[in-house]
């Protein structure tokens, strides 16, 4: 099976073209421009995947609130040619997406069947009208959402945790008051991979790992497992105040691989020292 990767210098992407072994892989990045139907419609035609797996995406989510052109440009309209390039040329599409798309104010994980709306950010709202645009024309793409990942060579939490640790500051204050998912690329990777080999499976998949945690609880975990004596003071959301506004609890369910009959997301702690043994 042919796969083509858009973003694949990113972190995700970089991860894929290490857990993808005994695909053909075709890796693309900002020699493919996706904000260009003309480029990749090119891409397409040259190499006629099987399947494009969509990472390329403005993920800066802070940028995103000062640069709203920019992310629509490449959130939206990206995924929208992306979308329009697959229809055209008959390839399966699997485009990765957030948890940000929810507002973040439920008591409960979201499903795959909750209504979204964007929530309250730039980078959620531009990813939601991606997402949109993407089912519009391609009613049986496939949508996988992550959320607080981190993988090998970064930027992630687990990347700034530990280079702030280098023993100058006697104590790192970290957010309490956020709940969500802890996601390796590398467990994303493994069910993306497992997806690729389900060519019926179409929808929203939410591809978290399992468990929840905050920040804080993140920070301490990453340190107690690399053995490093950093102080971690809990402090709220209203303490560190953002350029774009963070989404309380943005938990997510894993319905539709239970139905689906996939195996579950490893919980985030066993993926966490997994991912740090390796690092």
């Amino acid at each position: 099976m042919r796969v083509l990767i858009t973003g694949a210098n990113g972190m995700l992407g970089r991860t894929l073209l290490q857990a993808l072994h005994g695909f053909e892989l075709v890796p693309t990045d900002i020699e493919t421009d996706i904000t260009d139907l003309a480029q990749i419609h090119s891409a397409l035609a040259s190499h006629r995947p099987d399947c494009v797996i969509h990472c390329a995406a403005m993920t800066a989510v802070d940028r995103c609130e000062s640069e709203r052109e920019q992310a629509f440009r490449i959130n939206a309209t990206g995924s929208e040619n992306v979308a329009r390039a697959c229809s055209d040329h008959h390839s399966r599409l699997i485009a990765i997406s957030t948890d940000y798309v929810f507002p973040g104010d439920a008591s409960r994980p979201y499903s795959e069947t909750d209504p979204a709306d964007g929530g309250k950010t730039v980078y959620g709202q531009s990813k939601f009208e991606g997402e949109r645009r993407i089912r519009a024309i391609m009613p049986h793409a496939l949508i996988a959402r992550i959320a607080w990942l981190y993988g090998d060579g970064g930027p992630s939490f687990v990347h700034t945790m530990l280079a702030l640790a280098d023993g100058s500051r006697p104590e790192l204050k970290v957010v309490d008051d956020q709940l969500g998912n802890p996601t390796s690329a590398w467990a994303v990777a493994r069910h993306l991979r497992l997806l690729l080999q389900r060519p019926e499976l179409d929808g929203i998949f939410h591809l978290t790992c399992e468990g929840e945690a905050t920040w804080y609880e993140f920070a301490c975990e990453i340190f107690r497992l690399k053995g490093i004596p950093q102080k971690v003071v809990p402090c709220t959301t209203a303490e560190y105040p953002r350029p774009a506004p963070r989404p309380a609890d943005t938990r997510l369910d894993k319905a539709h691989l239970r139905q689906s009959d996939l195996p579950p997301m490893p919980n985030w702690k066993d993926a966490l020292a997994e991912f740090l043994a390796s690092s």
